[in-house]
């Protein structure tokens, strides 16, 4: 299966040192972005950090521009292959346009890092000290918009007995706080491994590339709340693909793993041809 690569803003070399408002001009500004509502396929794409764009009224949060470029502000290289498996499988893809610096849309209004005063290293003096109408604010521009717009497409599925299956599409650092990381791909998960289990067999097959099952991350670390929020709560399968960001951090990367990921997923959809949702959550 071949796939379409379309450029998105990548941070590549020659990216790397453009303002954030240039980066963030392909997605139009939009709080979100709904690509393919209709489509035929069993899958609903998702990529909660597809973009490091702020609002000019920000600024860059007090940070350096070229922090701009950094996993700290998004998933470099996930909404490429994301839109790509979207085109390739006929599916639905809903992306936020926001920097997660400004809201993270992975997380719960409650979370302590849903609006981060320090990410990794990096202390953000936008953040700091906000008060609860700035944190209503951000809210309304991004988080509320992104989710609502999952619940549209979701629910609208369901209503039409449509098999839905949502994935979401990240990407992570090689080194994290001096640790290198030797996954090429992970693969998070819960309880339900409908997905993830016949993902993570395909995957194993490939040569050369070295499986994580619930790394560098794993539910525990509060990264899979998008997908609690509208799939397990449904009881619709569900599983959060992580792509280190080496691998995807230009066209050739991204379209090899857009073309993987996407034959292995249209490989499996016959497997969902009852998850057209029955409303309990999975065992």
């Amino acid at each position: 299966m071949k796939t379409k690569i379309v450029s998105y803003g990548t941070a590549s070399p020659e990216t790397a040192s453009m303002e954030p408002t240039q980066q963030g001009e392909t997605l139009g500004r939009e709080p979100v972005r709904v690509t393919n509502r209709g489509g035929a396929s069993a899958y609903v794409l998702l990529c909660d950090h597809a973009s490091n764009w702020l609002p000019a009224a920000y600024g860059t949060l007090g940070l350096d521009v070229s922090d701009m470029s950094r996993h700290i502000a998004w998933d470099p290289g996930a909404l490429p292959v994301a839109a790509a498996m979207a085109e390739a499988l006929d599916a639905p893809l809903v992306e936020s346009g926001v920097s997660r610096l400004l809201i993270d849309c992975n997380r719960p209004l409650d979370a302590h890092d849903l609006i981060p005063a320090v990410s990794e290293i990096f202390e953000i003096p936008g953040n700091a000290e906000l008060s609860a109408y700035e944190r209503k604010q951000r809210i309304a521009l991004s988080w509320t918009p992104f989710h609502d717009a999952i619940e549209a497409v979701v629910e609208e599925r369901l209503a039409r007995r449509q098999p839905t299956v949502l994935v979401s599409i990240h990407s992570f650092t090689p080194i994290y706080r001096g640790k290198s990381r030797p996954w090429e791909i992970g693969i998070i998960h819960d309880d339900d491994r409908r997905v993830a289990d016949p993902l993570v067999a395909a995957l194993r097959e490939v040569p050369g590339v070295t499986v994580g099952v619930n790394e560098p991350y794993s539910p525990a670390d509060r990264v899979y709340f998008t997908l609690e929020r509208h799939a397990r709560s449904r009881g619709q399968p569900c599983a959060m693909i992580e792509i280190r960001n080496d691998e995807i951090a230009d066209a050739a990367g991204q379209r090899k793993w857009a073309d993987r990921l996407g034959g292995m997923f249209s490989r499996l959809e016959p497997l969902w041809s009852g998850a057209a949702g029955t409303g309990k959550p999975a065992a």
